[in-house]
């Protein structure tokens, strides 16, 4: 969905003889008369859905309001209703405004409670001002800090949604982004300070789940926790039997200097030999093809010989999207006549194209050459590479 910019801030209140109206807006007259009185129902609302973020989708516009209803014999008809909306474009994703129109409608309900502010005429026409400002700051900066009083300041930051981390699952492999010996430990939980000795970039998270004596489910909580912060990334458990294809991004070796600097540091066999050449770098991952395994990239080219960690050098190019590793997907297809077969394997389960090796490998404990042996044997197995 398409971000952008607010495009009108509007005060709206139920006024004791005007009724429903549009008290300020800015810019003016952006939202018509017209488009009003066919919402006001929804802005200016009944009791059930008053204190409560209501977005409506009409006409070209997504309007975010959160309705308040202050009870007090004081007011005319003995309550103040009023609104302070957003007006956006109808296909901007407008979730990161939602918690600063709840916050702002608490700002003005703790303003009138205090002081009067909209009650009054003379500081209500304070408003227009603070919609203006409001607009600005927040569309240029994300941001905005606006005085109210002397002692209330509005404050509110533009905070964009963060989707949840992938699921981590047994056959995952993860790997810190930084040096780990750079955290400090004690800040972690418990648990995940059980198992930082066994994320080494090798060790998939069943085996951490065993080598730590920590319950698996916890172990993958830790994880996903570690993957939000960006703490960590997951690779695929490196065997020399992978296959890997090259990534359109791979251009980014020749195009980014500091790419290319990180990538020959981190792929160097030998430091204190010559450091690995880019031509050398990108002869390797150019050679990856869906019919070449890791093995048959060693003995072809001797990546040691040229100064290269052939792990390292799967392991970087796999995080930055250079490379992507290709799975293999057994599915079992039967004849005509074994329609009705009776699934006696324990690894029958998982002949259904749903499940790659490394995870078939990792739920039955069965090793990745028991495994291509019990596929080889079965004429009715089919391979899917993706």
């Amino acid at each position: 969905m398409a971000t952008g910019k607010l495009e009108c801030i509007f005060f709206s209140e139920f006024h004791p003889t005007a009724g429903h109206k549009i008290t300020y807006q800015v810019p003016e007259e952006y939202v018509s008369r017209e488009l009003f009185d066919t919402l006001h129902v929804y802005i200016i609302t009944k009791p059930e859905l008053q204190n409560r973020l209501i977005t409506i989708n009409a006409l070209g516009h997504k309007i975010i309001g959160c309705p308040v209803s202050i009870q007090n014999v004081k007011y005319s008809r003995n309550a103040l209703l009023f609104n302070l909306c957003f007006v956006c474009n109808a296909s901007m994703d407008t979730a990161p405004y939602e918690p600063l129109v709840k916050k702002l409608a608490n700002y003005l309900l703790t303003l009138e409670l205090e002081s009067g502010f909209l009650s009054n005429e003379k500081s209500k026409e304070r408003l227009p001002s603070i919609l203006a400002d409001l607009l600005s700051q927040l569309n240029s900066n994300g941001k905005c800090s606006i005085p109210i009083n002397e002692s209330n300041t509005i404050h509110l930051k533009i905070v964009p949604p963060t989707k949840d981390p992938p699921a981590v699952l047994e056959h995952h492999v993860p790997m810190f982004l930084t040096d780990k010996n750079a955290f400090d430990s004690s800040q972690w939980d418990l648990t995940s300070q059980q198992i930082l000795p066994y994320i080494d970039g090798v060790n998939h998270v069943q085996r951490i789940a065993t080598e730590a004596d920590v319950d698996i489910n916890l172990v993958k909580i830790c994880l996903q926790n570690m993957l939000y912060y960006g703490v960590i990334t997951i690779v695929p458990i490196f065997q020399y039997s992978n296959v890997y294809i090259t990534q359109p991004d791979i251009n980014r070796l020749v195009e980014d200097e500091a790419l290319r600097e990180e990538c020959i540091k981190y792929v160097t066999r030998n430091e204190m030999a010559s450091p690995a050449t880019l031509r050398s770098i990108i002869h390797l991952y150019g050679s990856l093809r869906s019919d070449i395994s890791v093995k048959d990239l060693c003995l072809r080219f001797d990546p040691r010989s040229l100064n290269i960690d052939e792990r390292h050098l799967i392991q970087f190019g796999v995080i930055r999207g250079l490379i992507k590793r290709l799975h293999q997907y057994p599915v079992r297809v039967l004849d005509g006549g074994e329609q009705h077969r009776t699934h006696q394997q324990p690894l029958d389960r998982y002949m259904n194209g749903h499940f790659n090796f490394d995870e078939i490998c990792c739920k039955t404990g069965q090793s990745h050459q028991e495994l291509e042996d019990y596929v080889e044997n079965d004429a009715n197995i089919y391979v899917l590479w993706k």
